[in-house]
């Protein structure tokens, strides 16, 4: 009997380690991408799960091409913890299929954990710092089989949250933090500007930064803190990079220290 508790209580622990594998902590500089292949990422879409007949991820002169035409992600096979990382990314001309006149949108996810797909069949359960015309930068909640949560400091308007520093905290495990200056009048049309956007103009290249430091997250687009999270429920794991519709090419995706 003692023998079979203890099983049974071996498995329980290892279901709950499951939701925060074990993760390498960064401590050199960590190219994720070699600017060559696809080496040390994996695929998933809704429609091909581990394969891309399509080419939605690819290798195009010297650039990693993401071609928006499934939904889905490419993702790191390791899980890293307490980094800084540094991507950048600008803006193709394609967009498909329930996206093809709406603003161009992809995104970049850490801390992701559980099953592939686990989130609407698609991408990890994780946070992510999105990537959309008007609203780089956001922080959202990728709920899968359990929901993430963060604490932020925010200012209320309507039903829409926007980080403030130095404002009333909240606990949020649904949504999107937006970002500090994302306008108001933001609509979901190809192209839109906001007027204090700091993401470049589409076709020119950005600089996003995600800081995970322990249990917090800071986003950065182009040298402006935009949102912070802290008391995050997830501090480790996977990198997904995200197919949403819109052709976006990426030349540097890199790990550095704190």
């Amino acid at each position: 009997m003692r023998i079979f508790l203890v099983s049974i209580l071996a498995g329980v622990l290892a279901c709950g380690a499951a939701q925060e594998p074990k993760a390498l902590r960064v401590t050199t500089p960590t190219p994720l991408w070699d600017g060559r292949t696809l080496d040390g990422w994996y695929t998933w879409t809704k429609d091909h799960r581990y394969d891309d007949p399509l080419h939605v991820f690819s290798v195009k002169d010297g650039l990693l091409r993401i071609s928006g035409e499934e939904w889905g992600g490419i993702a790191t096979r390791a899980g890293y913890r307490d980094y800084r990382l540094l991507v950048e990314w600008k803006w193709g001309t394609l967009t498909w299929g329930e996206r093809k006149t709406a603003a161009r949108d992809s995104g970049i996810l850490i801390h992701g954990v559980g099953a592939d797909g686990a989130a609407s069949g698609v991408w990890l359960q994780s946070f992510e710092a999105q990537v959309i015309e008007g609203g780089t930068g956001d922080l959202l909640l990728v709920a899968g089989e359990q929901r993430p949560a963060f604490t932020a400091s925010v200012r209320q308007d309507g039903e829409q949250f926007y980080w403030q520093a130095g404002a009333a905290t909240r606990q949020m495990t649904e949504g999107r933090l937006n970002w500090f200056g994302r306008d108001p009048a933001w609509k979901d049309v190809l192209g839109y500007r906001g007027r204090a956007d700091v993401e470049r103009p589409a076709g020119e290249w950005n600089r996003q930064e995600i800081v995970a430091d322990g249990d917090t997250i800071v986003s950065i687009v182009n040298g402006v803190v935009v949102a912070r999270a802290t008391a995050c429920s997830q501090q480790a794991g996977k990198i997904q990079l995200q197919s949403e519709g819109a052709e976006i090419f990426v030349r540097r995706v890199e790990l550095l220290p704190l």
